[in-house]
């Protein structure tokens, strides 16, 4: 699509409630990534895809789980199914378990995406991975709201080896993580238990980041930065 194409192309027309809700989400304060971890509310975030290829497959749901104060609230979670116009394939219901009447009777994707950003508010986004998150969830509420979510977001994928180097230096799945460590996964593949799985992975990466002195967002930014770097080179 090229740069006119993209200029004229029309917003949805959404809801009024859908239009509040963004509305209220553009005037949320940006959190302070400097303070303590335990003092900021992080929400850790799983989607199922209709695929692997984050710029074509669709986004078929969203499971998500609030860290606060560095505890697991099971009591502030979020799961959607998005209403699909065609159900996924056969082998990928297979993978994720959302049958195809489940999928072509979810949620308008609008009034989905709209409820996460309620939920999400501005709070800082972890996944595994979360670069494939970010993508799937930025190219659903593009179509279907506008706009992108600005939160910031962390990769526990990237941080994990970055701080378990000698531990699992063959670990590179969220499966193979959570064997190091014990983690009991009660439903994998669900998007909520796999957001639960992570946020106890990133409870214990966040205990050795702190042990090496690093207590806030903004420090394990910089690392998974100085992770990424390595990779490349």
């Amino acid at each position: 699509m090229n740069w006119l194409a993209r200029l004229l192309r029309r917003r949805p027309v959404l809801s009024i409630a859908n239009g509040r809700a963004l509305e209220e989400y553009g005037t949320l304060p940006e959190p302070d990534l400097r303070q303590p971890l335990q003092a900021l509310r992080c929400v850790i975030v799983d989607v199922e895809t209709s695929g692997l290829n984050p710029f074509r497959d669709s986004l078929i749901s969203i499971g998500a789980v609030a860290l606060v104060g560095g505890l697991l609230r099971f009591a502030e979670s979020f799961e959607i199914v998005l209403r699909q116009e065609t159900p996924s394939a056969d082998h990928n219901i297979l993978v994720h378990g959302i049958d195809g009447t489940t999928q072509t009777a979810g949620k308008d994707a609008a009034d989905g995406l709209a409820a996460f950003l309620r939920f999400a508010g501005k709070s800082p986004l972890i996944g595994f991975h979360a670069d494939f998150d970010r993508v799937m969830i930025g190219r659903a509420a593009r179509t279907a709201l506008g706009i992108e979510p600005a939160n910031s977001w962390l990769d526990v994928a990237m941080l994990a080896p970055a701080l378990f180097a000698n531990r699992a230096p063959g670990a590179a799945t969220l499966d193979d993580w959570l064997q190091v460590f014990g983690i009991v996964n009660y439903s994998r593949h669900n998007a909520v238990a796999d957001a639960c799985a992570t946020a106890q992975l990133f409870q214990i990466v966040a205990a050795q980041a702190a042990r090496q002195g690093m207590r806030n967002c903004a420090d394990l930014m910089r690392l998974e930065k100085d992770r990424r770097w390595l990779e490349l080179h």
